[in-house]
């Protein structure tokens, strides 16, 4: 896979960072993105490090501008894009009945505003590939979310919610152009989103640091909570050619949780 690039949103750390460390075991040159410049700098500087073709960009997912100047980049440095990971999203923890104008589009923004922006312009640039006939991979970030809804996450699940509806809808438009679209789904991992998420849920219930975590974790069938690398095994498979005739799915990785 040595010609082949991978462009990775929010890859500055957690799944975003585990994904891009797997897909450049994989050998694609990676495009890095993230918002925060301190972790993509960081990141980059850690991947290179190790030998990794890598470069990064600075942007805003829900700016269409940027997510189009992200897959410039890429072509500009490595001349093409094969993968593109819509990876970057963020949370929210309220009840509805708390729920702002800002509180929701914020999170609309960012996980599905970023995510149409992003299948816009990757798909641009894949379809000026097809003349080598491979099938390129437009790869979005789900939930167990994206199948299921918990309370005080309402916004946050109907923003995954329709991150699989978008899914369907791109699969069945760009199939034409050999261009797959599917979803990863994961459950609960020690990231910082999650370490929000509980700080959040502990004010609103009461409960001590870490409980809601372990309320959510406790039931996980395989008996541990999620880690980068079980999420990024799933997208090197939807990145990798095994997964040229799977397209307009939204696969679970939650280690036993949700079942569909």
């Amino acid at each position: 896979m040595s010609d082949k690039v991978a462009v990775i949103t929010g890859s500055g750390d957690g799944l975003g960072k585990g994904i891009a460390r797997r897909l450049a075991s994989d050998g694609f040159n990676i495009v890095l993105s993230d918002i925060n410049p301190e972790t993509l700098k960081a990141t980059e500087a850690e991947f290179r490090a190790d030998g990794v073709p890598v470069t990064a960009f600075q942007g805003n997912v829900a700016k269409r501008d940027d997510q189009f100047a992200l897959v410039k980049h890429a072509v500009d440095t490595f001349g093409r894009v094969d993968v593109f990971v819509n990876n970057a999203g963020i949370e929210d923890v309220m009840p509805l009945e708390r729920v702002t104008d800002s509180e929701f589009d914020r999170v609309f923004d960012i996980n599905v505003k970023g995510v149409l922006f992003g299948i816009q312009a990757a798909a641009e640039q894949m379809k000026k590939q097809q003349q080598d006939g491979r099938v390129y991979k437009i790869i979005n970030a789900a939930s167990i979310a994206a199948h299921e809804s918990y309370d005080l996450l309402g916004v946050y699940c109907a923003s995954k919610h329709a991150v699989r509806a978008l899914t369907v809808a791109a699969a069945k438009e760009l199939a034409r152009f050999n261009i797959n679209v599917n979803a990863y789904c994961p459950g609960v991992a020690g990231t910082r989103m999650w370490d929000r998420i509980d700080e959040e849920m502990a004010k609103i219930h009461g409960w001590a640091p870490g409980e809601a975590f372990r309320r959510f974790t406790a039931g996980i069938l395989r008996g541990r909570p999620q880690e980068p690398a079980d999420v990024a095994a799933l997208v090197h498979f939807l990145a990798s050619e095994d997964s040229d005739y799977i397209t307009g799915q939204s696969i679970l990785t939650d280690g036993g949780m949700v079942f569909r």
